[in-house]
């Protein structure tokens, strides 16, 4: 599966598509909470974790919201909105100096889980679609030179 990292140029926000809803419906929302929690704990490991909640019960909660919001990015259950307002993303991540280097290695965390969905039957056309999203979504969070 050929998931490509997209040029980020600063300051520049191209439009992004949300995930086909088949990508919901095959992974699940237990599916895609492991997806994101496997994604938080190699973030964990990695040189990006500086700029993620230091102290673990943060980290955990991290986890949760970003769960909730994929989900209901993906067509689910509005749980981010009722526990955490509106997303507002770019405003959310306005704290943390994330650069393209940053964006680029949180997108390359979540290829070997995605390749992983891949190999355990979940469609190339949904993974596709959300990597698609995930792709285009992170150059927005690009705040720092």
């Amino acid at each position: 599966m050929d998931l490509e990292i997209s040029h980020a140029q600063f300051g520049v926000r191209p439009p992004v598509n949300k995930p086909i809803p088949e990508f919901l419906l095959e992974v699940g929302e237990e599916g895609l909470r492991e997806l994101i929690s496997n994604h938080y704990d190699a973030i964990k490991q990695s040189d990006i974790y500086h700029l993620f909640p230091q102290d673990d019960k943060e980290f955990e909660q991290a986890k949760v919201n970003s769960a909730d919001f994929f989900i209901q990015i993906c067509g689910g259950p509005a749980y981010f909105n009722r526990h955490r307002g509106a997303p507002r993303m770019v405003g959310r991540h306005a704290p943390f100096a994330i650069d393209a280097k940053a964006r680029k290695r949180w997108l390359e965390l979540y290829k070997p889980l995605l390749e992983e969905l891949n190999n355990q039957g979940i469609t190339e056309t949904s993974l596709k679609s959300f990597w698609n999203y995930l792709d285009i979504f992170s150059i927005w969070m690009i705040n720092t030179k």
